[in-house]
């Protein structure tokens, strides 16, 4: 009888033992991505773009490398609120172990996460957050997708060298506008040109048509333009018509957001030959490019165009994938940041790599403008500027 209740106990043992074993192998096995992001709310576009952007990744290269499984655990912030991204953050590294945090829709963001990411060693990978210089809030933050001010001097750059003499500035009064504004009229002064006003517009429902009607009244050569995209684009650019801007010989350059490939389609005719700077178009023409939106439609059946957030979400999971497989899947913070300073990545927009000292990313900017191309709005590209830090 005792020899029967001692195999008992040593197979129940045994069984216990052989479980664990098998959870603590389960989660060797898995790398694990903390997506934090809007995925409800007025901003849930831009958590929905960024994850089917690492989706589209994961359709073309798998869901496995260095013999490990990538596993994405969603956290929805529900907006910008920097407090809750913080908790979402703790928990995730705490409870869940994540190996990377992704995602950063808006640059507070970035701030409220840092010390986490560096008490706990786990690299930030930043798929949107535009403010200039964030990546140096946290020795463990890395950036691809751009700086506001990465984009706008060169549109300065480009201005004045088209003789583009004098400028109207119309821009959204909250900090990504005035990271543009700053750089623009930094690069566009410096090089001659004259800022005749700057009309800061509330972020929230503006009417543009007095702003509108006062950069008529100067006669400038060109408006300089940052407005978030979607419906407030739409309405800028029906003002700018309205108004009779472009008869009076005023042309529209900007920040690319303002003409957002995937509410390009909604903003119409209205939009046709805005100039803008970016780092994207899904017009690039290029093999990686062409993949990508193959892999994007595959992972979005219901359609609709992929824009800068998905591209941030595929070129994020491209440099978490790189740091898998130079690792051999054996992951470490330190050893992470290690790989990714000096990093290169083959994206759809083109060759990219991140800085080893601020590990923000050096890409080209392209001068697109609006154009119907088989009868679709495109943002063309039609001159770029190199290694743009």
């Amino acid at each position: 009888m005792r020899l029967m209740r001692s195999l008992r106990a040593t197979a129940v043992f045994g069984a216990v033992a052989l479980a664990g074993f098998s959870m603590q192998a389960q989660a060797q096995e898995t790398v694990k991505i903390g997506l934090i992001a809007p995925f409800t709310g007025a901003f849930a576009l831009y958590g929905k773009q960024m994850e089917a952007g690492m989706r589209a990744y994961m359709k073309v290269h798998g869901d496995t490398v260095a013999g490990k499984k990538v596993e994405i655990i969603k956290r929805d912030t529900t907006g910008p609120l920097p407090d809750v991204s913080k908790r979402l953050a703790q928990e995730l590294v705490v409870r869940d172990k994540v190996d990377f945090l992704a995602g950063f829709a808006f640059t507070p963001e970035v701030g409220a996460v840092a010390p986490i990411a560096d008490k706990a060693k786990v690299p930030m990978v930043i798929m949107n957050a535009a403010g200039g210089g964030i990546t140096l809030k946290s020795d463990y933050a890395m950036r691809v997708s751009m700086s506001l001010p990465q984009i706008a001097a060169p549109m300065a750059t480009w201005a004045v060298k088209n003789k583009i003499k004098n400028v109207v500035m119309l821009i959204s009064d909250y900090s990504p506008g005035i990271d543009s504004e700053k750089a623009f009229k930094k690069e566009f002064v410096a090089g001659g040109g004259k800022i005749l006003d700057s009309l800061h517009v509330p972020v929230n429902s503006p009417d543009f048509a007095p702003f509108i009607q006062r950069i008529k009244d100067l006669k400038p050569d060109a408006m300089f333009v940052f407005v978030p995209g979607g419906e407030q684009g739409i309405a800028l650019m029906k003002a700018y018509r309205e108004r009779g801007l472009e008869e009076a010989g005023i042309k529209v350059i900007g920040v690319g957001n303002m003409t957002d490939d995937h509410t390009l389609p909604a903003m119409g005719d209205v939009a046709l030959d805005a100039i803008t700077a970016f780092h994207y178009s899904i017009a690039h023409k290029s093999p990686e490019n062409t993949a990508f939106l193959k892999a994007y439609a595959d992972v979005n059946p219901e359609g609709g165009r992929p824009d800068y957030l998905a591209l941030g979400g595929f070129d994020g999971m491209a440099a978490m994938y790189q740091v898998i497989e130079k690792l051999g899947g054996k992951m470490d913070g330190e050893s992470a940041m290690g790989v990714i300073r000096g990093m290169k990545i083959d994206s759809p927009r083109g060759l990219v790599t991140i800085d080893p000292k601020t590990r923000d990313i050096v890409q080209t900017i392209y001068i697109r403008r609006v154009e119907k191309v088989g009868g679709q709005l495109y943002n063309v590209e039609f001159d770029q500027f190199a290694n743009v830090h």
